[in-house]
């Protein structure tokens, strides 16, 4: 049987860790489970200490989104699973999904990532600033590309472990997903969209926390991070 595993990067997520892996471990199956605590300064820790069975990396201090997913490949490459999925600790994405994503790399995919935009399940409503940027920076992603993306964003992917030993992956902030792409194309790697609900809740603070949450500014750290991938490609 194939070794799968799902990850999951967590920081300062005190309101919902404890629904959201608890849910997790109900729909895993055979699958182990990974957290990455990025620094967390909330209660995260003490909740993740809740659950026995479970794999954890802690950064002593929060290095970034992207680094919590680099080391997430790094587990899974080094510990010799097959099929890792990736699922966000937000409760944007619903745990009951995960099997599906499974199923989808047993059909040959390198790549599984989910869309919040095929599906026309929506629970509240995206700003419009972050709408506009994930339509105009997967339109740029799918011109490098041609892989016909809808969401180039969507923390919830499969990967085929193997075929991350093909990558270069460096970027560790929220640019990762942009990276991860164009890394993907240069390696020759196969791409599937997976439909997932449209879930934004209020009750979340879903700044960045830092200059990112000024849209202009965060455009142009997305444009950089694709124009220095673009140059690896070329």
């Amino acid at each position: 049987m194939a070794r799968k595993l799902v990850a999951v990067p967590v920081f300062n997520e005190e309101k919902s860790v404890e629904k959201v892996l608890t849910a997790i471990v109900q729909n895993a199956g055979s699958a182990d489970i990974l957290v990455i605590d990025d620094g967390s300064t909330d209660f995260s820790r003490q909740f993740l200490a809740c659950f026995d069975n479970i794999h954890l990396i802690r950064h002593a201090r929060n290095l970034g989104y992207g680094q919590s997913l680099i080391n997430a490949f790094q587990f899974a490459i080094a510990t010799g699973y097959e099929y890792l999925v990736t699922i966000d600790c937000d409760e944007q994405h619903e745990p009951q999904r995960i099997p599906r994503f499974f199923e989808r790399l047993t059909e040959g995919w390198d790549i599984v990532s989910g869309s919040r935009y095929l599906s026309t399940e929506a629970v509240g409503t995206v700003p419009k600033d972050r709408q506009q940027i994930n339509q105009v920076v997967t339109k740029r992603i799918n011109e490098i590309t041609g892989f016909g993306l809808t969401d180039s964003f969507c923390g919830m992917k499969g990967y085929k472990v193997a075929s991350l030993r093909k990558l270069t992956l460096t970027e560790t902030g929220y640019a990762f997903p942009l990276q991860l792409w164009l890394e993907a194309y240069r390696a020759g790697l196969t791409v599937v969209e997976e439909a997932i609900p449209l879930i934004y809740i209020d009750k979340f603070d879903r700044s960045f926390g830092t200059e990112l949450d000024d849209p202009d500014k965060r455009l142009r750290y997305y444009w950089r991070v694709i124009n220095e991938g673009v140059s690896k490609c070329n």
